[in-house]
């Protein structure tokens, strides 16, 4: 790697290190699948000739619960990294990301509605479509904010956000406290993430999200390049950072929402993965996204291996692994900035 451009044998090791952390993550698990079966029940899946087939019993464990699994821990590992990205360039903010803007608040205030208090009354349907009504709200609700204070910049964005999450925040509270304590459990659960509402008719939920973004990323990004050098520079290039803004908050929203609807909340993917990817590949946004999103999916992958085998026989939130490393990784990235600044 020269300066900040990624090499193709950098990039080439990434994705290679995906698909084995993909192949691991369905072998992993309170029974252990070897490499060999995996890759035979997924065969046969296909239709394609695997020698000797495993058993059903192995086929449906890899087939119809790890496997799902493991894209959704792909799609949303992905999604929320590129979420980070595209929140962090529009409003010029190291520290945006989902949380910040009360979106990930929002989801999880309706989840924990229709937990506590609501009930099932769509069926299994019913969590997702309460998160996602809920992260759409609280977006709505920071949009709205924003709007009654037009040409403050993006900090007045951000202000919104954090008003919104603390309100949000103070619902899912209350609504945890007065709802049925014994969905207490579901709910911390959820509120600190997972991937066990995985299945294959609802993973459109999840790539929905990310094509979204996919489509503006592919779209706007040398807009969002221009916003790198200010709105002034975004101006004489033709460019309105407000109109930016508004459409990367309204996409961002809307993947989040769909992210969060089916992983519960799941923190700091979308606010170190974005950094590690500046280093790595540069600030623009043709390199910068993709391998964002290459790196929150590795990421998640991985956490989720290790939610699972950490504590086995009993699963940690997903959510309690990638705090736990975002935190480090924020730890370390103050103590190379402080030795940095000694050494000037």
């Amino acid at each position: 790697m020269t300066g900040n451009r990624l090499s193709p044998l950098l990039a080439l090791s990434l994705v290679l290190a995906l698909l084995l952390l993909a192949l691991a993550s369905v072998a992993v698990g309170s029974t252990e699948i070897s490499l060999r079966d995996v890759g035979a029940a997924i065969l046969a899946a296909l239709g394609a000739p695997a020698g000797d087939a495993p058993s059903p019993a192995v086929q449906r464990i890899v087939l119809d619960l790890r496997l799902p699994r493991t894209l959704l821990a792909l799609l949303v590992g992905a999604g929320l990294a590129w979420v980070g990205m595209v929140l962090q360039t529009v409003t010029r903010n190291d520290l945006a990301d989902p949380f910040l803007f009360g979106l990930s608040s929002g989801a999880a205030a309706g989840a924990v509605g229709v937990i506590a208090i609501v009930g099932d009354l769509l069926g299994r349907w019913t969590l997702p479509a309460a998160a996602f009504v809920g992260g759409m709200l609280a977006a709505a609700s920071v949009l709205l904010l924003a709007a009654r204070s037009r040409g403050a910049g993006p900090e007045r964005m951000v202000l919104a956000g954090l008003a919104v999450s603390f309100l949000f925040s103070a619902i899912t509270n209350v609504l945890v406290f007065s709802g049925d304590q014994r969905a207490v459990r579901t709910v911390l659960f959820w509120s600190l993430g997972g991937l066990g509402l995985a299945r294959w008719d609802n993973l459109a939920i999840a790539l929905a999200g990310l094509s979204a973004l996919l489509l503006y990323g592919v779209r706007r990004r040398h807009a969002l390049d221009a916003l790198l050098a200010g709105d002034d520079t975004a101006h004489s290039l033709g460019i309105d950072p407000q109109r930016v803004r508004t459409e990367a908050f309204v996409v961002a929203a809307f993947a989040t929402a769909c992210f969060v609807a089916l992983s519960g909340v799941i923190g700091f993917v979308g606010l170190m993965v974005p950094h590690l990817a500046r280093a790595l590949g540069g600030p623009l946004h043709a390199r910068a996204l993709p391998l964002s999103a290459l790196l929150g999916a590795l990421l998640l992958v991985a956490s989720d291996i290790a939610s699972r085998t950490l504590m086995a026989p009993q699963e940690l939130p997903v959510g309690v692994v990638t705090a736990s490393i975002g935190a480090l990784f924020v730890i370390g990235m103050l103590w190379r900035e402080q030795g940095d600044g000694q050494r000037t």
